[in-house]
């Protein structure tokens, strides 16, 4: 029999101004090319992904309108003011053949390097455990800061790990999840931490950390390197 596919939600309605002036980092160049579309290119060559889901901002004027990838939907959706908001409409726009109990992955678009091997790891690993995400043990040493930017304390690094994406929940529950954070107010920096609010031990799947994150000038030139060299 073969394996379910699934889809992935991709938010990329963050202004993320600070890299390049008035366009959003996600739009930045990246070896000649828009930094989201080696992110969509890379999720849509994983033969366990049916499609793409991506969220922009309200009054986005640099989607440059994909609508296939490697023979797979490509969907646009409108987001919110924050990722969690974004991510639930995303969610919502899935199509109908995405299931309650399906699994749905959330992927940043700011992650291009990450592994095909590492998303099919997700996918077995978190799926098998009804739910996860992919990170990395912490390793270095973790200091606390006072006000004044002084080293304080020392704090432990056991069981402590850095949060990636993919992320990976069924659809209902996710869903229900980040809901029921907004109408608290709980401000959830990802899809795990609003699963971990609504009772769930999402289980951490250790995946390669040159999945990085692009944020600052310098990472562009650092994810360059990493795209030529992954896969």
């Amino acid at each position: 029999m073969n394996s379910p596919r699934m889809w992935c939600v991709v938010p990329a309605a963050g202004r993320g101004t600070r890299v390049g002036g008035d366009c959003p980092k996600q739009y930045l160049p990246l070896a000649g090319r828009p930094l989201i579309e080696h992110t969509l290119e890379r999720l849509a060559a994983h033969p366990r992904i049916a499609g793409l889901l991506v969220v922009l901002g309200a009054a986005d004027t640099h989607w440059s309108g994909i609508g296939m990838l490697h023979g797979k939907q490509v969907l646009t959706a409108v987001g919110g003011a924050q990722r969690s908001d974004s991510v639930l409409a995303g969610i919502d726009a899935l199509p109908e053949v995405v299931g309650a109990d399906d699994f749905v992955l959330v992927h940043d678009a700011a992650r291009p390097c990450v592994r095909l091997a590492d998303i099919g790891k997700l996918i077995e690993l978190a799926g098998a455990a009804d739910g996860g995400l992919m990170g990395a043990p912490l390793r270095d040493t973790l200091k606390r800061a006072d006000a004044a930017g002084r080293s304080e304390l020392t704090e432990p690094r056991d069981h402590r790990w850095r949060a990636f994406t993919p992320q990976m929940f069924r659809r209902a529950q996710l869903s229900r999840a980040l809901r029921e954070a907004a109408r608290r107010g709980v401000d959830v920096s990802d899809e795990a931490m609003a699963m971990e609010q609504a009772g769930f031990a999402p289980l951490l799947v250790e995946g390669a950390e040159d999945n990085i994150k692009v944020t600052t000038a310098a990472d562009f030139a650092l994810a360059e390197f990493l795209l030529a060299r992954t896969a």
